[in-house]
């Protein structure tokens, strides 16, 4: 299955493919026109609008652009690849695996990744509010008597946007492309009609404008930094989305279109505001003539929800992965597609987030309020992927120390320079995204450490298989017809659901399975190497399935693939799934502190039922229940 998704991928035109990720990839930075120059220009940072400063301003956005997009992602972080998968979670498993897992290096590079996956669910609550509120502002443009609908509609559209997620979103995927190539056709025009008034706005493809801007200023330009970062964000979904279509297509669609369009649209709003300093109160909507400003509202809010969508499914895909990779407890997962494997839903993800958000909006109620929450959640994974890539670099690639040095100080000077630009916008938002990462990130390293601790007690007290199989054989219970497959987490130990169904029905079926599931940290498995198959003798088999961390396990076509393996016949109605269903139980052992223990076993608790997790039929399950102290 796997393999067929990668090879219809590859059959696809790079054109087509192009087309494709212009829709998916580029919908967060392709929308950053709507606030980015208006908020870099605003009255709190005291900045007059002379011409000088706008080609300072306009010089910081192009080349911001060219150095964090053009270079330092689409050239290289995209050559960091978990087999053809990106985002910070990849990256993370792959700067991982030089490292033995008990070093301290892999501990502390595991917490970067997994901070910077938390600080993307940050910008997943903040992108759609940001985006769809500045495009439905475009009304207070366009008929300024309506101005007191935006709030009402952008949540509606909100409400609709995450109402249609459990449907899935193929068919709507369709039109991305095209309507997104409309909106990049349409910036480009916009942005090149006020070009030809006040050529003069070229003069800030050079940097020196940049230069001498943030040497007049000095603070202010720094504070105006924060506000530079917007036209950024929506650069890490370049190398997040990887996987989905391959780096040629997002490489040939942001360098012949993407960045063009963004550029002429930048420098379009700078030549309007050297010809009509007034028109800062809006940049964008005011570049189109009156009778086009309705279309346009039309336009960006579609282009709004297309780039929501993207965060909103990688959000899902993020959630899929931390939970295989074992940082998050085990959730419903639902596919929506029965081709694209990527296409999934997650109940609790989405509600979740459409919750937030909707408080975030009314909370922030416009878009110059959310602007100083933006950028430091992208600031923050921007850096964590750095680190993360100088590790791949030396340790993986193993490059030359000395270049590496080179590249990573380049691109952590302007990352931490954008960086603590953002950290002066804590108190006016910028606590926000902050708050939801550390709180997340105190979660998922609280549920880490219980898994580990759960491990830790059950194989101290878990009894060897091989011995144990040996003397059962020797001496066997009463054998009964049928087949029973006991889920377990080691293929070493015995079953915990075995031995309570030993003591308490005193029978072994004719064909018992151990099944393990074991997730390894590159994207996908082959599907030749899905499954290994050991014979035990005596009825008893050992099985285990390994997926990858981009995919998710499912007990049907582990049996699917035994029968097409090596001829075992399973008949559901006569086979019986024999789980542990563990209670954890805080104590004062050592491990975790006793308040992270009960928050380990809430979330333990109200974990996903294996059932559903591993689609499990459920009249067809055995549940014993066991203790475990930590």
């Amino acid at each position: 299955m796997t393999d067929n998704n990668h090879d219809n991928l590859r059959q696809h035109s790079l054109p087509s493919l192009a087309l494709a990720a212009i829709g998916v990839v580029f919908g967060d930075i392709g929308t950053s026109p709507l606030y980015s120059l208006k908020e870099a220009f605003s009255p709190d940072h005291g900045i007059a609008l002379t011409d000088h400063s706008i080609l300072g301003v306009i010089s910081l956005l192009f080349w911001a652009i060219i150095f964090v997009v053009s270079i330092k992602y689409v050239l290289f972080v995209m050559r960091a690849d978990n087999n053809g998968e990106g985002g910070v979670l990849a990256l993370m498993a792959l700067s991982l695996r030089p490292f033995s897992t008990k070093s301290r290096v892999t501990g502390v590079l595991m917490m970067l990744g997994i901070f910077g996956a938390c600080m993307f669910y940050g910008d997943a609550v903040i992108t759609p509010a940001i985006s769809v509120i500045s495009a439905v502002e475009g009304l207070e443009i366009a008929t300024p008597q309506l101005s007191h609908l935006v709030l009402p509609i952008t949540m509606v559209i909100l409400v609709a946007l995450f109402w249609i997620q459990r449907h899935g979103t193929s068919l709507v995927g369709k039109l991305f492309g095209p309507i997104m190539l409309v909106w990049f056709a349409t910036i480009a025009l916009l942005g090149l009609s006020h070009i030809v008034r006040a050529p003069q706005i070229i003069a800030a493809l050079n940097p020196y404008y940049a230069f001498s801007f943030m040497h007049a200023h000095l603070l202010q330009a720094y504070v105006v930094l924060g506000s530079v970062f917007l036209v950024l964000t929506g650069a890490e979904a370049l190398y997040a989305d990887m996987g989905h279509f391959g780096a040629r297509p997002i490489r040939l669609a942001w360098y012949v279109l993407v960045m063009p369009s963004l550029v002429l649209n930048y420098f379009g709003q700078g030549a309007l505001l050297m010809q009509n300093p007034k028109a800062i109160e809006n940049p964008f909507f005011l570049m189109a003539p009156q009778w086009a400003l309705l279309p346009l509202v039309v336009l960006s809010t579609v282009a709004t929800v297309i780039a929501s969508q993207a965060v909103i499914s990688g959000a899902y895909s993020l959630t899929s992965q931390a939970i295989q990779l074992g940082y998050v407890p085990r959730m419903k997962v639902l596919h929506t597609s029965e081709l694209a494997i990527g296409q999934i839903y997650v109940p609790v993800v989405n509600w979740l987030l459409l919750f937030v958000i909707l408080c975030v909006v009314l909370g922030f109620k416009s878009s110059d309020s959310l602007a100083a929450a933006y950028g430091i959640a992208v600031t923050t994974t921007m850096v964590m992927t750095t680190v993360l890539a100088c590790v791949v670099m030396v340790k993986v690639w193993n490059w030359n120390k000395v270049l590496v040095g080179l590249i990573i100080a380049a691109f952590m000077t302007v990352d931490v320079a954008f960086f603590g630009a953002n950290l002066l916008k804590v108190a006016e938002g910028g606590w926000l995204p902050l708050g939801i990462g550390a709180l997340l990130f105190f979660l998922l390293m609280t549920w880490y450490k219980g898994r580990m601790l759960v491990k830790e007690r059950t194989a101290a007290d878990g009894i060897p298989l091989a011995p144990f199989v040996q003397g059962l054989l020797a001496h066997p219970p009463h054998r009964v017809s049928g087949t029973a497959i006991y889920l377990t987490g080691s293929d070493a130990l015995v079953p915990v659901s075995l031995l309570h169904n030993l003591k308490h029905n005193k029978v072994l079926h004719e064909r018992t399975i151990f099944l393990t599931f074991d997730t390894r940290d590159i994207p996908y498995v082959k599907d030749d190497e899905r499954i290994t198959l050991k014979d035990v003798t005596g009825g008893l088999y050992l099985v285990k399935a390994v997926y990858g961390f981009n995919e998710t396990p499912d007990v049907k076509a582990v049996l699917f693939e035994l029968e097409r393996m090596c001829g075992m016949q399973f008949e559901l109605m006569d086979t019986s799934f024999f789980l542990a269903r563990e209670t954890v139980v805080p104590t004062q052992l050592p491990g975790m502190s006793i308040l992270r223990e009960r928050i380990f076993a809430w979330m333990h608790q109200n974990a996903a039922k294996p059932t559903d997790f591993f689609r499990i039929p459920a009249n067809r399950v055995v549940e014993l229940g066991t203790k475990i102290e930590i």
